[in-house]
């Protein structure tokens, strides 16, 4: 691993849509690692060439309109995985998986699950289930492992603006928090919370009822780490500025610094 790995994650919600800003947050920020959910489109939707000029190699799991999921790095992505391969349903493009400068970084976009007790929200759930299953097959909780990603769930009441008024909701039902945590059950720690403690701080917020300048959000998106790198997390922060002005996605990037 190199000497400070700086790390994003970013729900960009089209990258289409969102090219312009998504380009200058890389200008900006200048992260080694970039997990991104909701491309919303194929890899011939994707800035490459711009990408790579801004100096990051870039791996693409695509889907027409819908999902896509992305990995940049400023070095080669070996070792690529699409999907869970586990002979399941794998017609959306949410999982893709790659190791470079020197860790194994995962960008994941959980299913949202739209209603309690739905079809999709049973979707959700297994989706979740399989998401454990993966690492359990792979891997070891002592690997240098980054999950990160749109986890579509809040875990704790100090994640939800309103707990009372979404408590048994989708993102905030029981049965979503306890796959969550079976899924960090493998070894995975929260890095946002080693720094912030409090409550007040979310990563989505509805484009709807002013739903962003009330701050009335949820913590959903995470960049999770095995314990290797979780001990080495010496920052974290959502970045809040980016859900402001024109076109901006409902999310806001999360970084997570480490220490070499």
């Amino acid at each position: 691993m190199h000497s400070m790995l700086r790390v994003a994650t970013w729900n960009v919600n089209s990258v289409k849509a969102r090219k312009e800003r998504f380009l200058a947050f890389l200008h900006r920020q200048r992260p080694d690692i970039v997990c991104l959910q909701e491309l919303k489109g194929l890899e011939e939707i994707f800035p490459l060439a711009e990408t790579k000029a801004a100096g990051y190699h870039a791996a693409i799991h695509g889907q027409r309109t819908y999902n896509g999921v992305a990995l940049l790095s400023r070095e080669p992505i070996a070792q690529v995985v699409k999907g869970f391969d586990d002979a399941g349903d794998e017609t959306a493009a949410r999982f893709i998986g790659g190791t470079t400068m020197g860790v194994r970084a995962y960008s994941a976009y959980i299913p949202n699950g739209q209603a309690v007790g739905s079809d999709k929200f049973a979707y959700k759930l297994e989706w979740m289930r399989r998401l454990r299953a993966y690492f359990d097959a792979r891997h070891r909780p002592n690997e240098k492992i980054l999950l990160a990603g749109d986890f579509n769930v809040a875990p704790e009441d100090r994640d939800v603006y309103d707990p009372e008024a979404w408590r048994g909701q989708i993102l905030f039902s029981e049965p979503e928090k306890a796959a969550l945590a079976k899924i960090c059950g493998f070894g995975f720690q929260d890095t946002f919370r080693k720094f912030h403690e409090e409550g007040g701080h979310y990563s989505w917020w509805d484009y709807r009822q002013l739903g962003f300048p009330k701050n009335r959000g949820l913590r959903i998106d995470f960049i999770f780490a095995t314990a290797p790198l979780w001990e080495r997390c010496s920052a974290a922060s959502i970045e809040r500025e980016e859900r402001k002005g024109t076109l901006p996605s409902d999310h806001a990037p999360v970084l997570a610094e480490f220490d070499g």
